[in-house]
């Protein structure tokens, strides 16, 4: 029994992981539909899904159990998790189509990339601008995911007091597709620097 609790807590952090992506496929089915509910739902799991992204890497930096799968694992869940959002959301006018494209656009060169020089046997670590564009990706995806308004505020409907979240995800969106594009001239510059040495 403690052997089986041990194997369960050292596969934990890639067990989340697969959650993550496990949780894509019920986000698409949902997005079908433009519906408030659904979209509320859809944010819901969206939400937890990003939660899951920082508490698999927090376990395994704490555990101390960094596994090659892990980091092929995690990336790529991120990457598929954004990827689904904003296709889902495309059909609805709710994204720029540009913006779409540039952010996915950026994924897969610079996945491209850490695969190229993984095989030189390079690492090259991810930046602190990779990380914020993350946050503001999946800030940006939520509201976009929630777009109507939210105008409920101490049980009071006042049309004063409300939050349209479609206009608080494009902001978020443009804040992120900027970061998006600076941070993958950052990794550009590094990988290039470094495959030059």
């Amino acid at each position: 029994m403690v052997i089986a609790q041990n194997r369960l807590l050292r596969h934990l952090p890639n067990i989340l992981t697969l959650c993550r992506i496990a949780v894509i496929p019920p986000i698409v089915l949902i997005l079908l539909s433009p519906s408030r509910a659904a979209c509320f739902l859809a944010s819901l799991l969206f939400a937890l899904a990003s939660v899951t992204d920082w508490l698999d890497g927090y376990l395994a930096r704490r555990m101390e159990i960094v596994t090659t799968l892990g980091k092929f694992l995690d990336p790529i869940a991120d990457k598929l998790l954004v990827m689904a959002a904003l296709i889902m959301i495309l059909p609805f006018d709710r994204a720029p189509a540009w913006m779409v494209l540039v952010i996915l656009g950026r994924e897969i060169v610079i996945t491209g990339l850490r695969g190229i020089a993984s095989n030189e046997g390079i690492v090259i670590a991810a930046s602190r601008l990779g990380k914020y564009k993350t946050i503001f990706q999946i800030v940006a995806i939520l509201g976009l995911l929630l777009h109507y308004d939210y105008y409920w505020f101490f049980g009071l409907k006042n049309p004063y007091l409300y939050v349209n979240m479609h206009n608080v995800g494009i902001f978020f969106l443009w804040v992120a597709t900027i970061i998006t594009i600076w941070s993958g001239i950052d990794y550009l510059v590094r990988f290039f620097k470094i495959i030059n040495r």
